[in-house]
């Protein structure tokens, strides 16, 4: 028991460390899509960019990914959806995803034995999916908004 309480306050230093905050440029990362195409995050400059952390195994994303997927086919020309799947092997993410409607093509899956270990949720100190970060097309994190506020905000816009 005392173990895993030192555990957790490490996991959350180590994620509040290198905190990222509104108004901070997005940290920037590279990684691979789903398709093996190569991707960096500020190659998406321009648009209004969500950033979703979320798992296949993770009911209350689940939940949420309707809403994800209807923001999608609301504001195709504003909005451009950046999934992270964090998962502890490479094959499970992909009957999720497809089930609840992805069709976007910028899906990453960061495969980590410890899941909220993987190194783009540490970019962003995710603690906890799912987890949200809007970014404006000059590239800088907005606030971690639901889906009513950033559909607020794209029908302003």
């Amino acid at each position: 028991m005392v173990a895993m309480i030192i555990v957790f306050c490490l996991f959350y230093a180590y994620t509040s460390y290198n905190e990222v905050s509104r108004g901070e440029q997005a940290p920037n990362f590279k990684a691979e899509l789903i398709d093996g195409t190569p991707f960096q995050l500020s190659d998406l400059q321009g648009k209004y960019v969500l950033l979703d952390f979320w798992g296949s195994w993770c009911p209350p994303c689940r939940k949420a990914n309707p809403k994800l997927v209807a923001l999608h086919q609301k504001y195709p020309d504003k909005l451009t959806i950046v999934t992270v799947a964090l998962e502890k092997d490479s094959t499970s993410w992909r009957k999720a995803a497809d089930k609840d409607g992805f069709t976007w093509k910028n899906q990453i899956v960061d495969q980590n034995k410890f899941v909220m270990l993987s190194s783009i949720a540490r970019m962003y100190s995710v603690r906890g999916i799912p987890s949200k970060f809007l970014i404006s097309p000059k590239g800088m994190l907005m606030e971690k908004y639901s889906f009513a506020q950033i559909d607020s905000v794209l029908s302003i816009k």
